[in-house]
């Protein structure tokens, strides 16, 4: 006789699943801004741009967080990168050192 596993219902007890914060909240879904902005390419000279998403010790910001798509994420992520090694941004910032 097989063994049924249970089907895995990803919702909660309230309906929703991904959508509900910590306390119980409904937060928006976050859309890109490069996509809202219908930008195609992330420039790494724009430093001021690419500034929003380091973090004050000098990492990248995750998608989850900033909500930029994955396109474009891998986009920033290669122009912080590029802009790092031209020393237009910090690799670590002077507070962490």
């Amino acid at each position: 006789m097989p063994y049924n596993r249970p089907s895995s219902n990803r919702q909660g007890p309230r309906g929703t699943s991904s959508q509900r914060g910590a306390a119980g909240q409904v937060r928006k879904k976050r859309t890109c801004r490069f996509c809202d902005n219908k930008e195609d390419y992330v420039d790494y000279k724009a430093e001021k741009k690419l500034q929003r998403f380091v973090s004050e010790q000098g990492r990248i910001i995750p998608k989850r967080i900033t909500g930029t798509c994955a396109k474009h994420q891998r986009m920033l992520v290669t122009a912080i990168k590029r802009a790092r090694h031209l020393a237009l941004l910090p690799y670590v910032s002077d507070a962490v050192k």
